[in-house]
């Protein structure tokens, strides 16, 4: 199974980090992203949207991190990471959409544009931060992790770009509770960390 990988990218860090936690071996192949591979020819072919990670098991290729979260856990890991039923499995994938919108367009892409110089606007992505930071914190006072009262792919899917949001000039300091969560899944067995976390 290969995982077509930016070491730097987050997207990719949470497939990397929940394989690492539920123990799923992946051929992790790197992408000479600054190059453009990612744009050309066999990349292209996998993923026509001309991003990363891109995940191939077989004759099965996937596109956008949170859809591989979804496939490794009910594949390989059982219903500890993502549950069957459907009160769990929404309370999980709401998490999920909250990393593809609120956190990817708020902390991700302030860490976009300090630290790799992308053309977005700095500002709105610290208004976007500073609304979806203190409902995480807001949460995370009455839990534990963010869904299910244990870890699940909803935190593999939300740690990477919160724990990454200093590099985007985002400041953590007024979030207790996201910090002790951070360390709590810091501290998860085989945990995988990243340049930057």
């Amino acid at each position: 199974m290969k995982l077509y990988d930016l070491e730097l990218s987050g997207n990719c860090y949470k497939v990397r980090l929940f394989a690492a936690l539920a123990q799923i071996p992946l051929d992790i192949v790197a992408v000479d992203f600054l190059g453009g591979a990612h744009k050309q020819a066999p990349l292209i072919d996998l993923n026509r949207w001309g991003e990363i990670p891109i995940l191939v098991d077989g004759e099965v290729v996937l596109r956008d991190s949170q859809a591989i979260l979804v496939y490794l856990a009910v594949k390989y890991a059982g219903e500890t990471w993502f549950p069957r039923g459907a009160a769990g499995m929404a309370e999980v994938v709401q998490w999920l959409s909250t990393a593809a919108n609120d956190v990817q367009n708020g902390p991700a892409s302030a860490r976009l544009v300090d630290k790799f110089g992308y053309a977005i606007d700095k500002a709105d992505t610290l208004k976007r931060s500073a609304r979806i930071l203190p409902l995480i914190e807001a949460h995370l006072a009455g839990h534990q992790w963010l869904a299910l009262e244990r870890p699940t792919i909803a935190d593999c899917a939300v740690f990477p770009y919160v724990a990454l949001a200093p590099e985007g000039g985002v400041s953590l300091s007024d979030y207790p509770n996201t910090r002790q969560w951070l360390g709590r899944v810091r501290a998860l067995p085989h945990f995988l960390a990243m340049p930057g976390v």
